[in-house]
């Protein structure tokens, strides 16, 4: 696991503080959202990391926990398709991957173990494989 254990007992809130109020907008996914700030984070499934890091919250404590998914299984499925939760990391774009180069080498690795981009990524990863830094 590339993070400090003791993390993985605390939710979103309290790593990510402030604490998140009610949601004001009644949808599934701000619901969801608001439901997996509460979640301890060593307790996400591939779906629960696949709406979060869509979603673009708690990324500095969720992408390493989804490397971890997806550096096992490239094409892991959450609730949509073989590989939606690499295509969330790959749509993170430039200016995160930019930040964050270890991590971006560790997507280079997945995406390179690949024998065949499936169709479902394959815009996600030419967007990510044509970004030079």
């Amino acid at each position: 696991m590339s993070m400090d254990p003791s993390l993985l007992a605390k939710t979103l809130d309290e790593l990510d503080p402030p604490a998140w109020a009610a949601p004001t907008y009644e949808s599934y996914l701000v619901a969801t959202c608001h439901r997996l700030r509460r979640k301890p984070i060593g307790e996400f499934g591939v779906e629960d990391l696949r709406i979060m890091i869509g979603q673009k919250i708690g990324l500095r404590f969720l992408v390493p926990l989804a490397l971890d998914v997806v550096e096992r299984d490239a094409l892991v499925a959450g609730d949509l398709y073989p590989g939606d939760l690499l295509n969330s990391l790959l749509r993170l774009g430039p200016d995160f991957w930019r930040v964050h180069a270890d991590w971006r080498n560790r997507v280079e690795g997945v995406l390179a173990r690949l024998a065949v981009v499936p169709t479902e990524l394959e815009d996600a990863a030419k967007t990510f494989g044509g970004w030079s830094g």
